[in-house]
């Protein structure tokens, strides 16, 4: 049987299009199924960040070591960026409600998984699994606000989607802090992963009354051999650099690292032959040509690398720097959280004013918080508690708020809603594999400077390649719409 042939995406086409517009026919996301979709979606980025704060008790406990450490960090992070696009495929396929329920129930089968691991490998295989189950479920929920929404509902619904990620990634330092000091019924770390479970069920029971039924009508086979090299890209990289500093850059390392451009110019020419064959590529070309969907996935880039490692950075340099227990290191967070949420509300409507103003002058309020986060780590080192990095982080955190959640929106904002999940896939792929990324280099970056030149000294140059990526950040947003429809 002959493959489907599905139109490229040519022309890019405005929010209010044909192609954008929601059919007519499409069941509409209700508030309690908005509400359902992002509680499921806080929950892979919620587990991405609630790790880090319980390292240190982790290590303790299972005797890890720095290589597993990192692993258990990496693993889930690798994992997930590798699949997303392939989940966002088969939610266009299957159904993406179908997926999302499959998905959930996954993620909280394989959360118990890692809450009984018995050693330190055991960890590491549920956390690799646990990701996978997170690609599984997280397109999803982009692209059923993106076919089941339009308009002012759409933009609302984007925004509370990137709030809720900002938010609940500050959000998973503060709870796995909170959870390992509390060591509820004698779980210590184990509790951090074990709490998914009842959130998970109680998603799985709302989305199954809640969440509406959509799917492509043009559904086509996975992309194999795009899925593979796409795989192979992301490993190849992502790998090395999470693990090569910690098991001291062996053969292995170097040749992953090698593989990595032969893998991506592979993948790019075999995406471009599907395409011009007529057959729908797992990332197709011509929707990265949308300028939209390029030009804000640029911005995307600088910015997710930062944030990732600035996360990770943040919790080392807090517990094992400043030497604060997981409470307060968590608690450390709060001013970004609010912060961000705060940004995240307020942004649809400066936007509307302001355009693409309002992402470059995000990036200027986040490198201003960043700028005084470095200063209050370097002047105020001996003695500095948790509330003292609270003006920093609440500028920083309200910077981001008002940076993400209209940079996503307009990645999508032409996007058709047949590619919904393909779009939703490359999204959220290039936040997460970046972030993972940016917890491979600029965690590798501390750690390995730390002890020679000391945690202060190596935080201010970390923190210092972090400023250059927010420049770099605020230098692409110039390139975005003037206005944001």
């Amino acid at each position: 049987m002959s493959e489907p042939r599905i139109a490229p995406v040519s022309v890019p086409t405005t929010p209010d299009s044909p192609s954008a517009r929601v059919p007519s026919s499409s069941p509409a996301l209700s508030p309690l199924g908005l509400a359902t979709v992002l509680l499921g979606a806080a929950l892979p980025f919620l587990d991405f960040f609630i790790v880090n704060v319980a390292l240190p008790t982790i290590d303790h406990d299972l005797d890890a070591g720095p290589a597993l450490l990192e692993m258990v960090v990496g693993g889930y992070g690798v994992a997930y960026a590798v699949l997303l696009v392939l989940g966002g495929r088969l939610g266009d396929m299957a159904g993406r409600r179908r997926l999302f329920l499959w998905g959930t129930a996954a993620f909280g089968v394989t959360s118990v998984a890692c809450g009984l691991a018995p050693d330190a490998w055991t960890l590491v295989a549920a956390r690799i699994a646990q990701g996978a189950a997170a690609a599984l479920m997280l397109p999803q929920v982009l692209a059923t606000i993106q076919a089941t929404t339009h308009g002012e509902q759409r933009t609302r619904a984007l925004s509370w989607y990137s709030g809720t990620a900002g938010v609940v990634s500050a959000v998973g330092q503060v709870l796995g802090g909170v959870l390992v000091s509390v060591d509820v019924l004698g779980t210590g770390w184990r509790s951090i992963f074990l709490i998914n479970a009842p959130i998970a069920a109680v998603a799985l029971f709302l989305a199954v009354r809640s969440v509406p039924e959509t799917r492509s009508e043009n559904p086509t086979r996975v992309d194999g051999r795009g899925t593979v090299l796409l795989s192979l890209t992301l490993v190849s990289l992502l790998i090395p650099l999470t693990e090569g500093r910690s098991t001291g850059w062996p053969l292995w390392s170097w040749l992953l690292l090698a593989t990595f451009p032969v893998a991506a110019v592979a993948f790019v020419l075999v995406e471009r032959r599907e395409e011009r064959a007529g057959r729908t590529p797992l990332v197709p070309p011509s929707l990265l040509r949308v300028p939209s969907v390029r030009d804000g996935l640029a911005v995307i880039v600088p910015f997710s690398v930062g944030w990732g490692g600035f996360m990770f950075v943040l919790a080392v340099a807090l517990q094992e720097g400043l030497r604060l227990g997981p409470l307060a290191a968590g608690a450390a967070l709060v001013p970004m959280c609010a912060t961000f949420l705060i940004g995240s509300l307020a942004g649809p409507r400066l936007a509307s004013r302001f355009g693409r103003r309002l992402v470059t002058a995000g990036a200027v309020v986040q490198g201003l918080g960043l700028l005084t986060v470095g200063a209050t780590f370097w002047f105020g080192w001996d003695g500095l508690g948790a509330l003292g990095l609270a003006p920093g982080l609440a500028v920083q955190g309200l910077g981001q708020g008002l940076l993400m959640p209209i940079t996503m929106r307009l990645v999508l904002s032409e996007v058709p809603v047949a590619q919904a999940g393909v779009g939703g896939g490359v999204l959220v792929t290039t936040q997460q594999a970046f972030m993972a990324l940016g917890v491979a280099t600029l965690g590798s970056l501390f750690l390995s400077l730390a002890p020679g030149v000391g945690m202060r000294e190596g935080l201010a140059i970390t923190l210092g390649v972090q400023l250059v990526l927010v420049v770099i950040t605020a230098g692409l947003s110039l390139r975005l719409p003037r206005t944001v429809a």
